[in-house]
């Protein structure tokens, strides 16, 4: 049976997960001169897919219940609200953010 059209973009995003943490392992093990097999490499890619599997879930789980269909900064506030340290750094981004949007103005229209 030929894979759906969803799980070969599945299968696609995954490989793409899979190399990148491929790519990070290899930097810090050169950085810590330790060796990675690649069975760590694939634990830790299902890791990292499961957790991600688990956000995306919440993040959609909160929009829905604002009744968006759009996931907002606020449902990653809200997904972020039990780690103190992710929350005070995501926050800081966000005003930073702000104020470099509210520095920029609509230039003048001539008349």
């Amino acid at each position: 049976m030929a894979p759906t059209e969803d799980e070969a973009l599945q299968e696609r995003l995954k490989s793409a997960l899979w190399f990148s943490v491929g790519k990070i392992v290899d930097e810090e093990i050169l950085k810590l001169k330790v060796n990675a097999t690649p069975q760590f490499i694939g634990a830790l890619t299902e890791l990292v897919w499961s957790q991600i599997e688990s956000v995306s879930q919440d993040l959609e789980s909160f929009s829905k219940h604002a009744g968006r269909q759009t996931i907002s900064a606020d449902d990653v506030m809200l997904l972020s609200r039990r780690n103190e340290g992710l929350e005070t750094v995501m926050r800081r981004f966000l005003n930073e953010k702000g104020k470099a949007v509210k520095g920029k103005k609509k230039p003048a229209s001539k008349r």
